[in-house]
Parts: structure tokens; sequence; C-alpha cells
């Protein structure tokens, strides 16, 4: 792929996407939620935390993949 013509984008330039959508913040907000309970449960429960940044990100990937 040395030459810039061959390259061809999977979203077009002049294609406007939106950044923030209502699913991303229901499904933020859904997971701020379950996490955060868990992660406090686990606070009281076991005397230590986790950071939940990682599980948060797969079970995003995973809620979303069918739309």
């Amino acid at each position: 792929m040395n030459n810039r013509e061959d390259f061809k984008s999977f979203i077009p330039a002049d294609k406007i996407i939106p950044e923030l959508t209502i699913k991303a913040v229901l499904v933020g907000i859904f997971l701020a939620i379950v996490l955060g309970a868990a992660n406090a449960y686990l606070g009281l429960y076991a005397g230590m935390t986790v950071s939940a940044i990682i599980p948060g990100a797969v079970m995003a990937l995973a809620l979303l993949k069918p739309f």
C-alpha cells in the first residue's frame, strides 16, 4: 500500500457520525450502576476493591454487538 489512491476508507470523509448518542449514555449509566454496586459489595465484603475499567469495556462491547 505505497500509493494513497489504493486506500479505501470504511467510513467516507464527508459522512458526519455522532460522537455522543443516547445508546452510549444509557449503556454507560447501566454499567456504572452495575459495576459500582459490585465494587461496593466487594469492598464491604472482602475489604478490597478492583478497577472496573476493563470489565466495563468488555461488557459494553458485548452489549453493543447486536447494534
